[in-house]
C-alpha cells in the first residue's frame, strides 16, 4: 500500500496538496467498494501525515521545531502560509474519512479483531 499511495503524496503547495489529497481519497473510495479495511486506513494515514507534515513546515519553516532544548517560536505566518493552506486540503479529507460510517465500523471491527490476537 505504501508504494502505490506514497507515489501521490504531496504537501508542497495548495495545488499539489490539491491534486494528491484528492486523488488519495479516490484511492480511499476505491478500496472501500473492495472492502479493504487496510488499504482504506492507509489512505487515512497518507493524508494525516499530508496534514501534520504540512502543518510543521506552516509552524517552522526549516521544519525544525526544537534548537538547543528548545522550542522555537512560530513562524508569524503559521495560519495563513501556503503550508497551513495545504494542511487544510489535507484535513478536509482525511477528516471526510475518520467521519465515514463505513470506514468507522470496520475500523471498530478492525480494533475488536486486533484486541483478540493480542490475547
Amino acid at each position: 500500500y505504501t508504494d502505490v499511495i506514497c507515489k501521490h503524496w504531496r504537501f508542497k503547495t495548495v495545488k499539489e496538496a490539491k491534486k494528491s489529497a484528492e486523488h488519495i481519497y479516490k484511492m480511499y473510495a476505491d478500496y472501500r467498494v473492495l472492502k479493504d479495511f487496510i488499504g482504506m486506513d492507509m489512505c487515512r494515514k497518507f493524508l494525516e501525515m499530508g496534514f501534520t507534515r504540512a502543518r510543521r513546515y506552516a509552524n517552522h519553516k526549516d521544519g525544525k521545531k526544537y534548537k538547543d532544548g528548545k522550542i522555537l517560536p512560530q513562524e508569524k505566518d503559521w495560519a495563513t502560509s501556503e503550508k497551513a493552506k495545504a494542511a487544510k486540503v489535507h484535513k478536509k479529507f482525511r477528516d471526510i474519512i475518520t467521519h465515514d460510517p463505513i470506514y468507522i465500523k470496520m475500523r471498530k471491527q478492525w480494533r475488536e479483531q486486533e484486541y483478540v490476537w493480542r490475547v
